[in-house]
């Protein structure tokens, strides 16, 4: 399920930034966008927002004000152009604060600490989500302690092992604990396919089949038995 947000700022520059960045992230979608306060209170009544990025110096109400009027408050992130606001930010248990102007770099940090205040360690972005060539889009995944950049025709196929998840390249393997039905729904289901419940696999990179294996490179990768027929009917071979 995506991360429902609202962007709260009264310079229209600055949400068009956020957006920007937002549209990046196929796990965050925007609700709304607001010019004040009073409006993103309004918001707030009306829907279930899980992450504002809350500007705090508003015209008449400022948004460390807003967040005070809220009962149950959704996870803040501070947008502001002052630092000198850092402190009140992080006194009213925000995320994160966000110094304008805000590269995509340090939102993605933001988003990151998000997930890992929610409790979880997963996040993935699209590059060039108007391309549709592959060679242009990527996922992010967590390795270790560092996030990495994949990008998606450079992925052979996925094995799922016990405690981690070994993603195969024609140059190296990078290793994550996400699980293998999370990366699955992340990637495009026409691009990538299940054939095992521990393999996901690349159809482009597909060199040749059989009823029980699939040929990748110098790798086989086996055919579940339940997924068998879902698998031959993707490829054509009935």
């Amino acid at each position: 399920m995506k991360t429902k947000c609202l962007v709260v700022d009264d310079e229209p520059l600055a949400i068009k930034v956020i957006e920007s960045h937002i549209v990046k992230i196929p796990d965050l979608a925007i609700v709304s966008t607001c010019n004040n306060a009073v409006e993103a209170f309004n918001v707030l009544l009306k829907n279930q927002i899980d992450l504002v990025f809350l500007d705090v110096e508003m015209p008449e109400i400022t948004g460390i004000d807003l967040l005070k009027s809220l009962k149950k408050a959704p996870a803040i992130i501070f947008t502001t152009a002052y630092r000198d606001f850092a402190l009140d930010a992080y006194e009213h248990d925000a995320v994160d604060y966000l110094l304008k102007p805000i590269a995509f770099e340090r939102f993605f940090k933001s988003i990151s600490k998000y997930y890992q205040w929610k409790g979880n360690d997963d996040l993935k972005i699209l590059g060039n989500r108007k391309s549709e060539q592959p060679g242009n889009v990527f996922i992010y995944v967590r390795s270790g302690r560092k996030i990495v950049k994949i990008f998606l025709n450079d992925i052979l196929f996925i094995e799922s092992l016990k405690d981690y998840v070994k993603i195969h390249s024609e140059n190296e393997i990078i290793i994550t604990r996400e699980k293998i039905s999370a990366l699955e729904e992340k990637l495009p289901e026409d691009q990538f396919i299940r054939t095992h419940r521990s393999f996901l696999v690349a159809v482009s990179n597909i060199r040749a089949f059989t009823s029980e294996t699939i040929e990748i490179k110098k790798h086989e990768i086996p055919i579940g038995r339940t997924y068998k027929n879902s698998v031959l009917s993707f490829l054509g071979y009935h």
